[in-house]
Formats: structure tokens, sequence, C-alpha cells
């Protein structure tokens, strides 16, 4: 008989093909043979080194395939076998990394890859034996196709053996090919993996060294490297600074969304809200929900976006009794939803508004409902020494102060209309030009001065069209006081022009306190305090816009398209990527770059969301409607999979205002839709105010209806959602609304749906057999009963014999009230006359009941009937019973025993 060694030298040395491929295949074994004798392991690497030379290609790829786990043995041997690795495989490995024949390089690779992942070869041999041959195969005058599998193989590498390594050895021939001009092949594989580069290297070395070629790949000649390109975006985005990745990787990409190739585009359209995603910053993204303790007004001064779950800084401040010093202001119904950074960007350009910027260009603005909250938020945190003041950059006087005080709050600055942008009189100009800044004179329609020189600056014709298109909804009562301001405007535009700019100029030195923000070259120090309530003299176009827009009224001509795109300006990423993701919904995007864009657009939604902050909700709220009514399901299902994050994201406000009418639409949508919503239910509506929770209890039973009634996994999803939604519901909401859906699922056709509804009567019973009054469990335990404890069908009586056992395993009750409760009707089902029946009841009492320390323990007259029951189970006439109550339950589980439940009882 052969030895071992024997053996591999006699099929070795044969010359059919086939034998010298099975030594190959038998080398791992055959030192496992031999592991006792270092000497004859050190024969059998030998031999793989003659083996390697192979003039068969098959033969050598089969001994390439099996190299990882004879690596692997002699890393668990190393004491016996020490340096074997480096020794007899890794040059085999590495020589054929050059092969000829492309299956064995393939087989290589994927070899050399495969131990480097599991940390098989030193450092040293990377540095010395490894990494040089894969230089030299990038070599110019290298063979095409091991030069591309080269630089593939380096750039898959580079994660692996770290920084280090990569920059000093793998960068610089990687910055090489990337400009290979010869081949496209090399720069595309570049471009592929870019980003895993970036990711290893860097921010230093990807600015110095990695994004010049990363200009020059984008724009290649050839659009499949252009593609590759887009698709690394995000991580190459995120291996740079803000600063770079703001002003110079944002132009670049919206070179990539323009490129002429429509494949391009369309990769680049997929990787536009992941790169969106990377301008996100932690300490701006708001990431608190409830707003009853963090007013969404209270923004430190120090970062326009930061949004910080603590009290508004000093420099914040507001004076509770100022907010209801004018009635108009503290009994509007008007409800602007706009946050703190919408009316920032608005104030910019949107005329006839009021408001302070700091030296972080924060814009307080707020709506009047949001005075309100603020001021009584504030009064009950700092109610002693709540102040306001404003210090523009010249200072004020007292006078001039008083002067502020008295105009700032009434309802005809409240009310005012957005003044439009028309040109302005020759002396009406000379008389303010000394408030207009000179450095920006196209800014001077947007100054504004509180009294009536402002309405002179809207002719007549324009007064009565704005009143013309108020009238048709005059019945609303704020777009009557809106109509009523109006009227009041067009009697005053009568006076003299000349008057009033003469009047202006008077008031000029007031008015530099309230206007400063108004006037381009204001500056305030950052030591001023902000004061809200001035605030209140909010833009007519934030106001017209809730009552055209979410009053479901028609007049839009209040608002020119410019307007219109004023209201989705931000300043957290560059507007042109945001104007590119919002047109991702236009219909011809789908018919120029990808008919799944819409989808794309939907899927990273949330997470630009989450970059943009809750603040900058209005800039995505149109987007976000577009795409929750788009034709297609697949975008619908992706909103609705998505919904509870992003109502996380919004808090509780703007989900109540803007997602709870959107995720009532998909409530009755398609079930592919539906079960996106279903599948995180508890996520989203324990985000809800209790009464709004509340309204979902008489929508419930609406999941049990499915277009297709084979969909039994959508009723399982239902029955794992309702267990958790027992915790948000009270006992009495528990026991009228979610019980008739438990008790409908545990008789459903299909047993995973029943397996799961157990468990949820089971967690319903533990709720209320605790709550005040205990009324509620004590009918549910009768209803279990009457429904299935004594039902003519003897699944019912089974599954009633299942809840048993689920409580009793869960400690849903107290044994002692099992025992008066549930365990007499369990008993009585031993003389079921259904074999399936007994057989469950007694692996229930046998390996559940009789566990309890209860049963053990008591003498009780209750143990006296467990026992007699499990003894006339044992003298039972079917064979299955009288096993399971004979059988220890410490020799048996339910789930090892060869007869489960599953298999002995459906």
């Amino acid at each position: 008989m052969l030895t071992p060694l024997g053996r591999l030298d006699k099929y070795a040395a044969s010359e059919n093909v086939f034998n010298r491929q099975m030594v190959a295949r038998s080398l791992l074994d055959t030192l496992r043979e031999v592991c006792d004798d270092e000497r004859d392991c050190i024969a059998v690497l030998e031999r793989i080194s003659r083996l390697a030379d192979d003039s068969e290609p098959t033969v050598r790829a089969e001994l390439m395939e099996q190299v990882p786990h004879i690596a692997l043995f002699c890393q668990e041997n190393r004491p016996s076998i020490p340096y074997a690795f480096s020794k007899y495989l890794l040059p085999i490995v590495v020589r054929y990394l050059a092969d000829q024949n492309n299956q064995v390089r393939k087989t290589s690779q994927a070899a050399l890859l495969a131990l480097l992942e599991q940390e098989l070869i030193e450092r040293f041999d990377v540095e010395t034996k490894v990494c040089p041959v894969l230089i030299e195969l990038t070599a110019p005058d290298s063979n095409d196709d091991v030069k591309t599998e080269a630089v593939a193989i380096m750039c898959k590498m580079a994660p692996m053996v770290g920084k280090d390594i990569t920059e000093r050895l793998i960068l610089p021939r990687f910055c090489e090919m990337c400009c290979d001009c010869r081949m496209f092949h090399v720069r595309k594989v570049c471009a592929a993996n870019f980003g895993d580069i970036c990711s290893v290297v860097g921010q230093q070395a990807t600015e110095e060294m990695l994004l010049p070629r990363f200009f020059q790949l984008c724009s290649d000649n050839v659009w499949g490297v252009r593609k590759a390109c887009a698709e690394c975006f995000m991580a190459v985005s995120c291996a740079t600074c803000q600063e770079i990745r703001r002003t110079k990787l944002s132009a670049l990409f919206i070179n990539l969304i323009s490129d002429p190739s429509r494949w391009v585009r369309q990769a680049a359209f997929q990787s536009l809200g992941p790169f969106i995603s990377t301008f996100a910053n932690p300490s701006s993204s708001g990431q608190y929900f409830k707003e009853e303790s963090k007013s969404s007004e209270d923004t430190s001064v120090e970062d326009k976006n930061r949004i910080r779950d603590q009290e508004v800084p000093e420099d914040v401040q507001i004076r509770p009794e100022d907010v209801s010093s004018d009635p108009s202001i503290s009994n509007s119904s008007v409800k602007l939803e706009n946050m703190v950074e919408e009316h920032a960007e608005t104030s910019r350009k949107s005329p006839g508004e009021i408001s302070v910027p700091m030296d972080s260009s924060l814009l307080c603005t707020l709506s009047s409902e949001s005075h309100q909250e603020a001021a009584s938020n504030e009064n009950d945190k700092k109610p002693a020494n709540y102040k306001s003041t404003l210090r523009p950059e010249g200072g004020t006087s007292s006078p001039d102060s008083a002067l502020l005080d008295q105009e700032l709050y009434n309802s005809f600055h409240f009310w005012r209309t957005p003044l439009p942008e028309i040109d302005l009189d020759i002396e009406l100009e000379q008389g303010s030009g000394n408030i207009l800044s000179p450095e920006r004179p196209e800014e001077t329609p947007e100054v504004t001065i509180p009294g009536s020189s402002n309405i002179t600056m809207a002719t007549r014709k324009e007064l009565e069209e704005m009143i013309e298109n108020l009238e048709p909804h005059i019945d609303d009562p704020d777009v009557k006081a809106q109509v009523d301001v109006l009227s009041a405007a067009l009697r005053a535009s009568s006076l003299d022009a000349r008057e009033e700019a003469s009047d202006a100029e008077k008031r000029s030195d007031g008015q530099d306190a309230l206007g400063a923000n108004e006037l381009p070259n204001c500056k305030t120090t950052h030591d001023a305090s902000v004061p809200l309530i001035s605030d209140a003299v909010e833009n007519m176009d934030s106001a017209l816009r809730y009552i055209h827009n979410d009053s479901d009224l028609s007049t839009n001509s209040s608002f020119s398209p410019d307007e219109e795109r004023r209201s989705k300006v931000q300043d957290v990423v560059p507007q042109a990527l945001l104007d590119q993701y919002l047109s991702m919904t236009d219909p011809s995007r789908a018919q120029t770059v990808d008919t799944e864009i819409a989808k794309h657009c939907a899927y990273s939604l949330p997470g630009v969301a989450l970059t943009l902050g809750r603040q900058n909700w209005h800039c995505l709220r149109e987007t976000y409607e577009t795409l929750a009514s788009d034709m297609q399901w697949k975008v619908r299902r992706t909103l609705a999979f998505s919904i509870h994050e992003l109502a996380v994201i919004l808090g509780d406000q703007l989900t109540a205002a803007d997602l709870v009418p959107i995720f009532n639409g998909f409530l009755k949508d398609l079930d592919e839709v539906r079960i996106g919503v279903l599948k995180h239910l508890h996520d989203f509506l324990k985000l809800l105010h209790i009464d709004k929770r509340r309204e979902y209890l008489y929508q419930l039973q609406e999941f049990l209806v499915t277009d297709n009634s084979r969909n039994w996994r959508f009723r399982a999803e239902l029955a794992e959602q309702l267990i958790l939604l027992l915790e948000l519901y009270s006992p009495r909401d528990v026991y009228d609304y979610l019980r008739p859906i438990a008790l409908n699922l545990c008789a459903d056709k299909v047993s995973s749906v029943r397996w799961i509804s157990y468990k949820l009567v089971s967690e319903m019973v533990k709720k209320l057999h605790v709550a005040t009054p205990p009324t509620f469990g004590v009918d549910l335990i009768n209803e279990l009963v009457e429904n299935f404890g004594r039902c003519p069908k003897w699944s019912g009586r089974q599954a009633f014999v299942f809840v048993c056992q689920t409580v009793i395993e869960d400690d849903c009750l107290p044994m002692d009230q099992f025992a008066v409760h549930l365990m007499p009707h369990l008993l009585t089902l031993a003389n079921d006359r259904v074999p399936n029946v007994r057989v469950l009841l007694a692996k229930t009492l046998r390996q559940t009941l009789l566990e309890k320390e209860y049963f053990l323990t008591s003498a009780s007259c209750h143990q006296e009937a467990v026992e007699q029951t499990i003894m006339a189970l044992q003298m039972d006439r079917d064979s299955d019973v009288k096993y399971f109550a004979s059988i220890h339950p410490a020799n048996t589980k339910i789930s090892e025993d060869a007869m489960s439940t599953a298999s002995s009882t459906y």
C-alpha cells in the first residue's frame, strides 16, 4: 500500500491530466495525513512547487484554488512548519498573476485577495514580494490585459494593506495609471476604484495627489470612464474637506449631470442624493424630535444651520410682554409652518421683510403662531431677564428706540403685501439714497421703510390686481384681513410721493435700527441680541404661499417664478445641486436620463432631508408630495419604507402637517406599497401625538384585507406590528380595537400567521391582566375559552392549547391566576376526540407546565389535577399521545423532537 507521499508522487507524474488535477485537489488532505511529521509536510510543500510548473492550465488553476485552504492549514500548524507559506506558496501566487492563461490569472487574483482578507500574508511579504510584482505588471510595456488586472488588484488590496503601504507603494503608480493615455480600460478601472483609494489614503493625500487626477478622469473622452467617476463620487467627496466639496466637487458634479452621454447622466443622478448627503453636519441635522422641549426657532447665532437641544442663547432673547402687545398679532390664525432657515433665505430676496442678519448670516423670522409658542416656551425658561435689544452698526438713540417699539408691532406691518419689484422714481431714489448700498444697487427695490412710504413703491394698478386675485377667497378670514390691508394701502398710495420721500428722509436715522437687515451693507456685532418678536413683520410672500398652497386655493398670480425659486433656497448644500435633485421628478428626466430616476430620487430623499435639516424641509416638501403621487408603485413603495425615518428627521410638527396625509394615502395604496408602511407601522405611530395615534385604531382592521388573499406574509407582518403597538395604546383601546384583529389572526388559514398571533394574544393577556380595572383581562380570557377552547373545530381547540402554552412560557400570567382562569379548560381537552389536540396537550403539560416551580413545589388541588390528566394521557389509545405524556421533559424538547409540534399537528 502506498504512503501518502508515494501516492502523491505516483499521480503527480502521470501523463493523464485528470490524475494531476486530482493530485492538486487532494493536497490539503495529504497535508493533514502527514501533519505530525515536519519533514513529510515540507516534502508535500516541495511537490506543490513542482506541480506549479505543470504545463496544463487546468492543473495550475486547480492548484491555485487550493492555495488559500493550504495556507490556512499552514497558519494553524505554524509551529511545526514555520514560514511554509512565505517560502513555498506565496511565490506561486505572485507568479501566476502574470500567467498567460486567463483562468489561471483569475484564480490567482482571487487567491491573493482571499489571503490578504484573512491576513495570512505577512506585512513584510506584502511590501517585498507582492507590491513590487504588481508595480512591475503595471509598467508601460506590460501586457494590456495583465496591466488592467494588476491595477484592479492594487485598488482592491489597498483597504486590506492599510494607509502606509498604499501611500508609499501603490499611490504613485495609481496616479500614473489614471493618466494612461493608451488604454481607457486602465483609466476606467482607476475611476471605478477611485473612492476606495481615497478612503484609504485620507484627506491630505486625496486633495494633494488624487483630486487633480480625478478631475482629469471626469473629463475623459471615453464615457465609460466618466460614468465610473460619477458612480464613486460620494466616496471621493467623503475624503475631502467641506470647502473643496462645496467649491470644486460641486461644479465638477454639475458637469457630469449635464454630460452628453445618457449613461453618464444616469449614473450621476443616481449618485446625486448620496453626494448631497456628504454635506451633512451632525451638529446641524437637528436630531431631536419632540419640539415641545426645544422650540424650532431656538437657533444658535454662531451657526445658522445648527439646531441644538439647549435653550436660546443669551444673544437671542424675547420679551414676553411684547408678544401680545398687539391684538392683531396674538389673535392671528394664519399658520406659517416655515422653519428658521426658510425665513432666512427668503428674507434675503423677498421685499418687505424685516430680519436681522448676525455675523454668521443668521436671520430669525417667525410666523405669528411661532412667536406665541416661542414666547410661551421661553417665558417658562427665563421669565426674569428676557429682554429684546437691537444693535445696528451705528447704534440708535433712545427716541429712535421708542419709535421702533411703536411702529414695530402693528397689524399693518404684519399683514402688508409683498412689494413688487418696480423701478423707483428718480426723486424717491435720490431722497432715500443715504440708506441704500452703493455696492448692490439692484437690491434697491427691496429696501423697505415702515410707514406709508412703503406703499408708494407699488402702483395703484398692481394693488388693484392683488385685491382682485384675493377677492374670490374673501370668505377666508385670513384672506379678508389681507384684502383690508391692501385696500388701505390702495388709499394711501394716492399720497404725494415727494411728501413721503421727504418724510422717509427725516426718519432715516430711526429706521436704521429697524431696516438694518434689509440693507446689503448692514452688519451687526456678534453680541447683538435678536428681537424675535420684531420678526412679526412677516413677508406676505410666506403668508400667501400658505394660503394658496396649503389651503388648496388656486390663486397663484401673486407669485412670480423667481419668487417660487427663492422659496427653495438654502445654504447647506450648493443650490445648483439641490436644483438638480429637485428636477429628478420632472417627467422629461425619465425620457432623457432614466425611466427609474424618480425611484432613485425617492430612495435618497431621507438622506437629503437629513442633510438639509428640518429648517429647510420647505425645499423638499413639493418634491416629496410629487413622488408620493408618482404613477410608478415602486417609487411610492420606496417612500413608504422610509417614511418613518423621515418623520424622525422632521419632528412631530412637520410630520403631522406634511407626512401624515401622505401616510394615510399609502394605507389605501397597493399591497406592494402598504407593506412598506406596515413594516414600520409602530415606528411611525410612536412619533405621533396620542390623539392623532388613536385615529389609526379604526384603520388597523383594513390591513386584514389584501389584494391577494394568498399574501399571508402581509397578515404575519400585521401580527408582528400589533405586538409592538400594544405599548402605544391604553388597555381599553387594546381591548376594543386590537383584540378582534388578534383573534381573527389566530384563526388564519396559514400556520405561520397563527404562530405569531398566539404570541400576540399572550402579550395582550399580559397587558390587560395588569391593567386597571382587570376586567379587560378576564373578559379576554373568557373569550379565548369560548371561541377557541370550546370551538367545534379541532383547529380552534388546538389554537387554544397553543395560546396557553405561550402564556406559560412567557409568564404572561401568574401561575396561580393561570390555574384559576385557563387550566381547568385546558385539562378538559384530555378527552378531545382528535389525537392532534391531545398530542399538543401532552407536550404542553409535560414539557411546559410541569417545569414551572409553582407546580413542582405546590401540593394544591391544581397539581393533583395536572398529574391525573397526565396519567390519563399516558394510557391514551394513540401512541403519539402516550409517547409525549410519558417522556421526561429533560429528555426531549419540542424543537428537537422528530415529532415536533409543527410536524405532528399540521
